[in-house]
């Protein structure tokens, strides 16, 4: 659809492992919301409500955004209210999309800002 390329930290994986445990769709619904939110919002410009950018954490050449409208198959009834949240950085030059957590609302509140202070350090 679109050439955004797309990765992950290691945070992000070790954080993908864990919530795959509860969640057996996840990879497929990560997918969905590749297309669905984050191509649509980047690529094309089209707001469909379901990403957020994080107040404090933006650059130039990189900014953070938060995924809240997720469907997750697993989560039957809920839709795109499933609890499930995303956090990513992209790097609007290159047009690349950094994955740096995933968590359910149910377990924490909020995102680690920390790892997002140390993803912004590191770039």
């Amino acid at each position: 659809m679109t050439g955004i390329d797309y990765s992950e930290t290691d945070e992000f994986l070790r954080d993908l492992k864990k919530i795959r445990k509860k969640f057996r769709s996840i990879d497929e619904d990560l997918d969905v919301a590749r297309k669905a939110a984050i191509e649509l919002y980047h690529a094309l410009g089209i707001d469909n409500s379901s990403v957020f950018p994080i107040p404090g954490y933006s650059t130039e050449d990189v900014q953070i955004y938060k995924l809240k409208k997720f469907a997750c198959k697993s989560l039957k009834g809920k839709g795109v209210k499933s609890g499930i949240r995303i956090i990513y950085a992209y790097h609007p030059v290159t047009s690349r999309v950094e994955f740096i957590e995933i968590y359910y609302k149910g377990d924490k509140v909020i995102e680690n800002q920390d790892r997002i202070k140390e993803y912004l350090r590191a770039c």
